[in-house]
């Protein structure tokens, strides 16, 4: 029935559980101090990974009163300072001597435990409800050790494996330069480095004579461009017709341009422009081109 309830309100899912830290600081163990499981992860933890702090909360385990005692012992873990993952657990026996193990008491403590719980209870065969709600289940309490920490060999060798691979790629890496340097101190600009100044120059200046070269050609073709622009200019000029005996009439004082005697009025203020100076007019009679053709 306890377990029918915990898997309704979610207690076994998977997805609850959370990670264990790969490098804790210090780990709790919750458990007799006088049991086998005890020695088994203290050996264990401090042969895989000795820089780890340990600290024992020391609980019954079996009997009147040990549910309460592994409960409480949860419930206060965390007010210890650093602890980074907690081992709660005993060794094999009867299943009336695990039985704290199934008291819903000690599920809840380890469900609502700020800290991640490794529970370690029994043998293989043994499963207990505290198995199953724990953030990790070790099948013994040699497992947990073994599970709480990394193996200290595994990781000297992964970081001389490291080392090797770091040492081997700056060697690839400084010959590949020198190789590269090498190449570069035969070249031209090393050898006679005086030759490619020199040569340069010479660039410079013969890109200096056809810039002066071709800008000269261009100012010339730019004046007789203008030149020419002067010339038609003056040609189409009106001053150059009215030079000629021509003159320019206007209407005043909107002056308007001339160009029939048709729409204007006797009385009307005409303005006339010459060569040299103009002529304000009053027209007195129009004629239209007819009409001197008739006379």
């Amino acid at each position: 029935q306890l377990c029918e309830k915990l898997t309704k309100e979610g207690l076994f899912d998977p997805d609850r559980k959370r990670p264990l830290p790969r490098f804790p600081r210090r780990i709790a163990l919750i458990t007799s101090p006088s049991g086998a499981a005890v020695r088994d992860m203290l050996q264990v933890i401090t042969r895989r990974w000795p820089a780890v702090g340990i600290v024992l909360m020391p609980v019954a385990v079996q009997g009147d009163g040990a549910a309460e005692q592994i409960a409480e012992a949860l419930r206060n873990v965390h007010r210890l300072p650093d602890i980074d993952v907690v081992i709660t657990g005993r060794g094999g026996g009867s299943l009336e001597d695990l039985w704290a193990f199934n008291e819903e008491i000690v599920a809840r403590a380890i469900v609502d435990c700020p800290i991640p719980v490794i529970s370690a209870v029994g043998h293989e065969i043994d499963v207990s409800i505290s198995d199953l709600v724990a953030d990790r289940r070790a099948l013994t309490p040699s497992e947990a050790g073994e599970l709480v920490v990394p193996n200290r060999e595994e990781i000297l060798a992964d970081l001389r494996q490291t080392q090797t691979r770091i040492s081997t790629s700056l060697r690839t890496r400084a010959d590949t330069a020198r190789r590269s340097l090498d190449q570069l101190s035969q070249r031209r600009l090393f050898v006679r480095p005086w030759d490619i100044v020199i040569d340069r120059t010479h660039w410079v200046d013969e890109l200096h004579a056809r810039l002066k070269r071709e800008s000269s050609r261009m100012i010339e073709r730019s004046k007789e461009r203008l030149a020419g622009l002067a010339t038609a200019l003056q040609t189409l000029s009106p001053l150059n017709t009215l030079a000629r005996g021509y003159s320019l009439t206007t209407t005043s004082p909107d002056n308007k341009l001339l160009r029939s005697s048709s729409g204007l009025q006797p009385g009307q203020l005409i303005e006339t422009r010459l060569a040299e100076g103009r002529i304000l007019s009053r027209i007195e009679q129009t004629f239209d081109s007819q009409s001197e053709n008739e006379t």
